[in-house]
């Protein structure tokens, strides 16, 4: 998209404030939940519903004086972008599917004036290029007023529209980019065919076109023929806020540094120029040019620099490595001023301009950056004396806020997909550190209506094509116990109940007679992205252990039995005690079986199928998790699992069930010990957390699964847990190792919590745990209980074995 340099301002003004006209659960006309809408859906006429395409809307409203309110209601498939008099108010709809497809309700009337007024929309759609994660059906647009007020603004009315051929896609795909990526296509954009001011109060639109009528809009639930089921859109607007503009680091083959500032290139010339943002970002670019008609500017976008045999290296590193990436091009019509920027955002530490000049000298003015992501606000916090700790926190909530946008991502570069695996642990770290539920309750929701007739969740949603890993539904249920030990919306969680059942009975009826432990598991039995457990073209499958197919495997019946613990808590608390009851006498059978089949008592190791071929650190993991290993046993059997060379090892992502498995064995202390790999990435450069260990091969370099230490390091080390369902008490049980001090604080639904301790090497810890009113637990140092309450708690205890020394 192209807009006048003027844009920018008013840009820097008003993203700021564009929150404030997104309506979540406003009391807006109950009408619209209940019976369709009196706008219709529209295209613009003459043109392929399915193809790829950019159109633009425009709607004149002239009013006798600046309303007081102007409540108006609006979706459009793939996107659109929304205007009022040439400022920018939002974009959506939040990404979802047909049977659920969000709207957005904004309040345009601060934006409103007497007189004339010019509401407009660019919306597209990527047609066969479009994100794998952007469900659609064919382009179209509705907007609907909220009262007899608005009725001017509704589909079609008095909108104009057109197609707008300044657009073509850029195609970075698997082939051009040698790996995975499915994010969609970039923007080619020709200045001379662009309808300058198209959003503004000048502009003539005589020779657009009326909007084609297709059908009303129906909320869900409503009527027969269901296109698009409308349901109010549930999360906030994304975040859009300037950040710094990256600066120079090479220019053609030349080495520099220095910032952006205004520069020229020269007629018939041909530049390349590397800048470097600092840090990866998720932003749109926003390029300001004069000048250099006939030049042709290519804007790509990578996440690091690569050597000649396209391994990455030190991501700080510039000499010798070479740019590769997606990209963007802009052909300038000559004109002065003008901003570029693009349809949806892009993803980069690193960006490269590759500039060829006609006739005309090009003027570059700028290029910034427009930081996007879900608003989540940092209102956990963890201090401590170890700085790695600090630089892990920082990289982590960085890695967890780029990847996390209308929905969770895996990641922000390659495919912007909501996996569950992902997702339960993401999710975590924001309820930590955030207490913003919204985005979970989506994804849960999300999920939720991707089940499968034979009851199953797909592993990801939306996707488009579909794709079922079962093991993720065990996890969707992980979820959903995990939102309710964290949150007290017990009625949000109930709806959840009869799904939970149906994905049970799925793995219960491939319950092998003979061994007891599960049997083969259909289409995508994914664990991890172990070394061993390679990707095979053959079977297009990766990450599969041994037995995961063919059946019998450990792992996934072990899983399956700490997922049937977790429902018996869940049921129980709903008063289904018999239900509950089942669940656990059935994980009881299976953790019996599995350890009757697999344990081997010369390795005293839980092998990975009844063969006892293959080891892994997940078979051993899951057996502390399920109680397979005797509680008087598990701090020296998990100590084993991390010590032990035979065993598969976990990736970054499953290392937070290894973690888990070290709380369980009352290992805590040992938790600062385990982060060598994290250390290992900030050495190397990276400012986010990567998809896997081999950071020279790994495919992404921001993937929120691998910042679980986020999450640990309040739960853990600071200690700060919940004590029972709805955290409605608490348990503070820090585990400091090494440190001498730590300052930390939760989000509550009541509160802070804050923790500030100091340790000695004798083992006393003293200082202060402080908790809202309301709200009351018990502290807890070396087995040793003190009550809590509601406002500043001192601590000052002793280890046990040198307080019954003194006693």
């Amino acid at each position: 998209m192209i807009r006048s340099c003027t844009f920018l301002a008013i840009l820097l003004l008003n993203l700021a404030h564009a929150d404030a006209q997104l309506l979540l659960n406003a009391n807006t006309n109950p009408s619209l939940l209940d019976s369709h809408w009196d706008a219709s859906w529209v295209s613009v006429p003459d043109t392929d519903p399915y193809g790829y395409g950019v159109y633009f809307y425009r709607n004149t409203l002239v009013l006798d004086k600046a309303p007081e309110k102007y409540v108006i209601h609006i979706s459009a498939d793939n996107r659109y972008k929304l205007y009022v008099n040439d400022q920018w108010i939002g974009l959506g709809p939040a990404r979802s599917d047909p049977d659920n497809w969000n709207y957005e309700t904004y309040d345009i009337s601060s934006y409103l004036k007497s007189g004339e007024n010019i509401v407009s929309a660019a919306v597209w759609n990527f047609g066969s290029e479009k994100p794998w994660a952007q469900l659609s059906l064919y382009s179209s647009f509705i907007v609907q007023g909220d009262s007899d007020k608005e009725t001017e603004i509704n589909t079609p009315g008095n909108w104009r529209c057109k197609q707008i051929d300044a657009y073509s896609p850029v195609i970075s795909n698997s082939e051009s980019l040698g790996t995975f990526i499915i994010i969609g296509p970039g923007d080619n954009i020709e200045g001379d065919k662009y309808p300058w001011g198209w959003n503004g109060n000048d502009f003539n639109d005589a020779d657009w076109s009326t909007p084609v009528a297709k059908f009303r809009g129906s909320p869900k639930g409503i009527g027969t023929g269901i296109t698009y089921a409308l349901v109010p859109r549930t999360i906030p607007a994304m975040e859009l806020s300037p950040i710094e503009s990256p600066i120079i680091r090479k220019i053609d083959a030349h080495i520099v540094k220095r910032e952006l500032q205004e520069y020229t290139i020269p007629s018939n010339s041909v530049r390349t120029i590397l800048l470097d943002q600092g840090n990866l970002v998720t932003a749109y670019p926003e390029l300001t040019l004069s000048g250099g008609k006939s030049s042709s500017i290519e804007l790509g976008y990578s996440e690091t620099l690569y050597n000649s045999s396209g391994k990455k290296e030190n991501r700080d590193k510039i000499e010798n490595m070479h740019f590769k990436g997606t990209y963007d091009i802009f052909l300038p019509d000559g004109g002065n001023n003008k901003l570029y920027t693009t349809l949806w955002f892009r993803t980069f530490r690193y960006l490269q301009l590759k500039i060829t000049t006609g006739n005309d000298p090009l003027t570059i003015h700028s290029l910034d950056p427009i930081f996007t992501a879900y608003p989540f606000e940092e209102k956990a916090w963890f201090e401590s004396d170890n700085d790695l700790l600090n630089k892990i926190w920082e990289t982590g909530w960085r890695t967890s806020r780029l990847c996390a946008n209308e929905i969770f991502y895996d990641c922000p570069y390659y495919e912007q997909m909501q996996y569950v695996g992902d997702t339960r642990i993401q999710a975590l770290i924001s309820l930590y550190v955030s207490g913003d539920d919204r985005l979970m309750r989506k994804a849960i929701d999300d999920f939720y209506n991707s089940m499968t007739p034979e009851g199953l969740t797909l592993s990801r949603y939306p996707s488009e094509p579909r794709q079922i890993i079962p093991t993720y539904s065990l996890f969707w249920i992980s979820m959903i116990h995990d939102y309710l030990w964290h949150k007290p919306d017990y009625m949000f969680a109930s709806k959840y109940l009869v799904s939970i059942q149906h994905i049970l009975r799925w793995f219960e009826n491939r319950i092998d007679a003979e061994s007891g432990m599960l049997g083969p598991i259909e289409y995508w039995p994914f664990v991890d992205w172990a070394s061993a457990w390679s990707w095979d073209n053959e079977k297009r499958i990766g990450g599969v252990p041994l037995g995961g197919q063919e059946g019998n495997s450990s792992i996934i019946t072990l899983q399956y039995a700490m997922t049937l613990d977790q429902a018996a808590d869940i049921f129980s608390f709903y008063g289904q005690e018999s239900l509950a009851r089942i669940y656990l006498n059935e994980a009881d059978q299976l953790v019996a079986a599995t350890s009757k089949n697999c344990y081997d008592h010369d390795k005293q190791f839980f092998a990975d199928t009844p063969e006892k071929t293959e080891f892994s650190q997940h078979a051993n993991i899951f057996a502390v998790l399920t109680n397979a290993v005797p509680e008087a046993d598990k701090a020296l059997f998990t100590e084993r699992i991390i010590r032990s060379e035979e065993l598969i090892e976990t990736s970054y992502y499953f290392k937070y069930y290894l973690h888990r498995a070290l709380i369980e064995s009352g290992l805590g202390n040992k938790y600062i010990d385990m982060l060598a790999p994290w250390k290992e990435m900030l050495d190397m450069g990276l400012t986010t957390f990567a998809e896997t260990h081999d950071l020279a091969g790994t495919r992404s370099d921001c993937h929120a699964w691998s910042s679980s230490p986020l999450y640990e390091l309040l739960a853990t080390v600071a200690g700060i847990r919940p004590a029972d369902i709805g955290f409605r008490t608490v348990i503070i049980e820090p585990h400091p190792g090494d440190l001498k001090w730590i300052k930390s604080g939760v989000p509550h639904s009541l509160g802070d919590i804050e923790v500030d301790l100091e340790f000695n090497k004798k083992g006393k810890v003293k200082g202060s745990v402080t908790l809202p009113d309301g709200l009351k637990g018990i502290f807890i140092w070396d087995k040793q209980t003190l009550d809590i309450q509601g406002g500043v708690n001192k601590i000052s205890m002793l280890p046990l074995d040198l307080k019954y020394t003194r006693e």
